[in-house]
């Protein structure tokens, strides 16, 4: 089948892409790993010995990044409705935590011990329609302020993707009332043209 004229732009745009090239030299599993490198770098929001949640984490670029980070005392539970090959440091379940035998899965990893920190670059598939993506996208983030709600230790961080657009407001006010500060991140690696930013919420209130 031939491909489209926007899916070969695409093509070309990936394979000429500094954070492709960059990914592939240093051995990272995707470009999207710079976007938390970047955060991480200014904020320093990962540190050793974390407990950490990765939502949304295949192919595990984020996984792999932060395991460099927490050491071998650290502990990483990632999930993903897609497969992710395995990773040190890292277990993994996959399925959608939408489920409760999944979100089980994933407490039942975490124990007794709260994560330091929950992360998320879920997106939905894009269609190209904003009337239906925009409100896909804010449903994940929703869903994962959800679970960082319920996994986080007092003064806990949250790093999610979020989508610019309707109810994007409404979703920052809802994560002020649970975080002493909540600042907005546009990494390099983000496309400069994409709406998508990332959120940073510091100090869980329990």
């Amino acid at each position: 089948m031939a491909r489209s004229k926007s899916s070969n732009q695409w093509l070309r745009e990936h394979f000429d892409d500094e954070y492709v090239k960059k990914a592939q030299q240093e051995g990272y599993r995707s470009r999207a790993v710079y976007k938390l490198k970047e955060i991480q770098e200014k904020d320093r929001i990962i540190q050793p010995n974390f407990k950490i949640i990765d939502l949304g984490a295949a192919p595990g670029g984020w996984s792999q990044y932060a395991a460099q980070l927490i050491g071998k005392n650290g502990r990483i539970v990632a999930s993903d409705i897609l497969p992710m090959d395995p990773l040190a440091f890292v277990e993994f379940v996959q399925g959608d935590f939408r489920e409760e035998s999944v979100l089980n899965q994933l407490l039942e990893l975490l124990g007794d011990d709260k994560a330091h920190l929950v992360i998320s670059d879920m997106a939905p598939n894009m269609s190209g329609m904003d009337t239906v993506d925009q409100p896909r996208a804010m449903y994940l983030c929703e869903l994962a302020l959800d679970m960082a709600i319920k996994v986080l230790r007092p003064q806990g961080a949250f790093l999610v993707k979020l989508f610019q657009g309707e109810g994007s407001e409404a979703f920052l006010r809802d994560m002020r009332q649970h975080f002493k500060t909540v600042k907005i991140r546009k990494p390099s690696a983000s496309r400069p043209r994409s709406r998508e930013v990332y959120v940073l919420a510091q100090g869980f209130m329990v």
